[in-house]
């Protein structure tokens, strides 16, 4: 039984906002996570996307922003993995390496650096909507 899944930007964003395509189903999700005690896994690459994309082209208010971010900071069921080169630049030179060796893949460095921590914590499933999860062997859970 999987006891951790990893939570991509298009998975928050489908969470947070109800008119995104699986918003219901992420929801759904999200329930069954939090009354299995899943642990959610995410990366603040992932995060630092998430603003991007709540604010443009999402378009959601600024202060529901800084909510659901905040949330997503703090909340003690969420694995905040902060990938900082200062600190321990491994995750970092991993995935850059493997965004190289996918000349092939229109993979985003983001995608790359979850892929790197989806494969240290053992996770293959991913609440994504982004197919490249797919691509990179994992299981997307919104499709």
């Amino acid at each position: 039984m999987r006891n951790k899944d990893f939570i991509d930007t298009s998975g928050w964003a489908n969470l947070f906002v109800a008119t995104e395509s699986y918003h219901e189903n992420a929801k759904l999700w999200f329930q069954e996570a939090r009354r299995q005690n899943l642990q959610m896994i995410t990366t603040n690459y992932v995060v630092l996307e998430l603003v991007a994309l709540l604010n443009s082209p999402l378009r959601v208010a600024r202060s529901q922003l800084f909510q659901y971010v905040d949330a997503v900071r703090t909340a003690s069921y969420i694995h905040l993995i902060h990938i900082d080169i200062s600190i321990d630049i491994s995750i970092d030179i991993a995935a850059w390496d493997l965004l190289k060796t996918r000349e092939d893949k229109s993979w985003s460095l983001v995608d790359s650096t979850s892929f790197i921590v989806m494969e240290q914590f053992d996770i293959q499933e991913a609440l994504t909507t982004d197919h490249h999860f797919e691509q990179a062997g994992y299981i997307r859970l919104l499709k």
